[in-house]
């Protein structure tokens, strides 16, 4: 018999030239699918439909808290047209025009109100909850985090400039049924008569300019401070919104929307002086828009302008941003809508396995 007919010579020769096969190497290193997830941005699912419930809580919450304080709007807007008859403050002011006009002048161009700040608030709101998105869809959620303020200052001002191009005429036939309330005994009349004695643009737009000095340092305060205050609020309390209540939220809303508003009416005040004089007939002379402002400020001195009816504005803005803001998370909360919050990624990184070991990728 040939030797290497023997099996066991023939396996030891074949495994003589067969080369040894490497051995596997286990590191243990981070798992790059969750590495990933770490580095990048969480996508941001709100649409279309967020954006239209947005819209119409903010329409809700802004025809809701503009109506409920008419009655101080109507005060501060007399001691504002007429400060040497309603000059003895505020609760001297109300006793004045009830004992004067009766308890229903201070209902006084509700209906332009409530329209019209339904409509400003759909274009505001809507429009701030639409642009900081996108900017933080832009961005990332790092960047726009590290940059939050300076987007709350930019959204608002974008959507404030397009509320104020559908507002200023209403706000023009409120102050002109404020100013004087035998004008027309409704608001479709008193728009028609303004648009046949002065035209659409000088009736209706000549406090344009105004009313966006007026509204858009305004709204970018109270939208910026009040993001800025509720977060000092979530901090000081050692939570975030998702560990809050719904309750919890709306009261975080409401404080902070107190701050908000008392620094948004003092930033604003000068430019509300101004609108509410220059829709009142004959002020500030003949001439153009810019120039008639500028008599009516030179008429009425620097510190008159920031100070004229300045306590019931701050009283009057104070509880009507705290309630915009608490009404407009309660709507959302009801329509089914989770409002947008910014938050620090670096807050919320993958959570580790439970054996504490990383995940095992085999190198050759």
């Amino acid at each position: 018999m040939h030797m290497f007919s023997n099996p066991i010579l023939s396996q030891a020769v074949r495994q003589m030239h067969t080369p040894a096969e490497k051995p596997k190497r286990t590191l243990a290193i981070p798992s790059v699918v969750e590495s990933v997830k770490a580095a990048s941005p969480a996508k941001l699912d709100y649409g279309l439909d967020y954006y239209l419930k947005g819209a119409l809580a903010g329409g809700i919450c802004c025809g809701i808290t503009h109506g409920a304080v008419c009655p101080i709007d109507v005060v501060k807007t007399r001691i504002q047209l007429e400060p040497t008859v309603y000059n003895r403050g505020m609760v001297a002011a109300f006793g004045q025009v009830i004992k004067n006009e009766g308890v229903g002048a201070l209902a006084t161009g509700l209906a332009p109100t409530v329209f019209g700040y339904f409509i400003q608030g759909w274009f505001k709101f809507g429009g701030v909850e639409f642009f900081k998105i996108q900017f933080v869809k832009s961005l990332g959620e790092q960047k726009a985090w590290d940059n939050r303020t300076g987007i709350y200052l930019a959204s608002s001002a974008m959507a404030e400039f397009i509320a104020d191009i559908f507002l200023c005429p209403l706000e023009a036939t409120r102050i002109k049924l404020v100013a004087k309330p035998d004008f027309a005994s409704s608001m479709p009349s008193a728009m028609a008569k303004i648009a046949s004695e002065e035209g659409v643009l000088t009736g209706f737009y000549s406090g344009f300019g105004p009313i966006l000095f007026k509204q858009i340092p305004y709204t970018m305060a109270k939208f910026a401070v009040q993001g800025k205050a509720a977060e000092m609020i979530y901090n000081s309390l050692g939570k975030t919104p998702k560990d809050m209540t719904t309750m919890g939220n709306v009261n975080v809303s409401l404080g902070s929307g107190v701050i908000a508003g008392v620094a948004a009416a003092i930033i604003s005040h000068p430019a509300d002086t101004l609108l509410s004089k220059i829709n009142k007939a004959g002020a500030g002379g003949t001439g153009s828009t810019m120039s008639r402002l500028a008599n009516i400020a030179k008429e009425t001195g620097y510190m008159k302008l920031c100070t004229q009816g300045l306590g019931a504005r701050c009283i009057m803005i104070g509880t009507l941003t705290a309630g915009q803001f608490g009404i407009f998370d309660s709507v959302m909360n009801v329509l089914g809508a989770k409002k947008f919050h910014f938050h620090n990624p670096s807050d919320s990184k993958p959570e580790p396995e439970d054996d504490g070991v990383a995940d095992a990728v085999d190198v050759e």
